[in-house]
């Protein structure tokens, strides 16, 4: 029985490049000269640290790294931008977190939409991602597009199409 799956994932080595490019244009950039600012890509708990100056800065970086990373095709919905922290003296950080996988509610919305569609096709959670079986790829391929469509407030790609 032919299936994908929906899953909710962002390339390392893409994501990689935008910061080492954002690096690069933060050296360069003339606003930005003789300032202590440090950008750091953590992979293993998937956050950017970011440290600078003061919040103008940071949101400069926060649309550098937003820039940078769409022109890598990375979508921006897999960032997640929390609240300033500051660092110590007149130091400001921020934590980038970027979102991996389908959390439990994402998936129930995906699974409520995709049956609202009245599609012949079954959708079931299995942890971080949903699997959508069917009888006709047409009817995955619908689904397929009307997952783009959606808005789910994460990026959604398509795996593992078996036929």
């Amino acid at each position: 029985m032919p299936s994908f799956d929906i899953v909710s994932k962002v390339d390392l080595q893409s994501l990689d490049n935008a910061i080492n490019t954002v690096r690069k244009e933060i050296i360069t950039r003339w606003d930005f000269r003789d300032s202590k600012t440090e950008i750091d890509l953590d992979k293993k708990a998937m956050n950017i640290h970011v440290v600078t100056e003061d919040e103008m800065k940071i949101n400069q970086i926060g649309d550098i790294i937003i820039s940078r990373c769409m022109k890598q095709g990375i979508s921006s919905e897999s960032l997640d931008f929390g609240k300033d922290q500051y660092a110590s003296g007149n130091m400001v950080k921020k934590d980038i977190k970027i979102k991996q996988g389908i959390d439990k509610e994402t998936s129930k919305k995906i699974t409520k939409s995709i049956k609202e569609t009245g599609l012949k096709v079954q959708a079931s959670i299995m942890e971080d991602q949903v699997r959508v079986t069917g009888k006709k790829i047409d009817d995955l391929q619908a689904v397929m597009a009307h997952c783009r469509t959606g808005e789910f407030g994460i990026p959604l790609q398509f795996d593992n199409m078996k036929s």
